[in-house]
């Protein structure tokens, strides 16, 4: 078993929340991601920020090119280790 960790970067926190929601939908993730909100230097307010669903795949059984297409639906990205 491997330690993949998978991170969405979101614009918002609406839409961080329905990607973390629609994982177990399209992906079949049972654990819940975990959302983080990810304030760039000098950023107070929490809608400014950008939002990070971070998922657990410890057996690697996300396509990541697949995860690319989905979260790119909310204008998003997967951040690339």
């Amino acid at each position: 078993m491997s330690d993949v960790r998978h991170v969405l970067v979101l614009p918002d926190r609406d839409a961080a929340e329905e990607v973390a929601e629609a994982l177990g939908e399209r992906f079949g993730v049972t654990d819940e991601p975990q959302l983080v909100r990810d304030a760039l230097a000098g950023e107070d307010d929490a809608e400014d920020a950008q939002w990070l669903v971070v998922v657990e795949d410890p057996e690697a059984r996300m396509d990541a090119a697949a995860l690319d297409a989905f979260v790119a639906d909310w204008e998003g990205w997967r951040e690339v280790p």
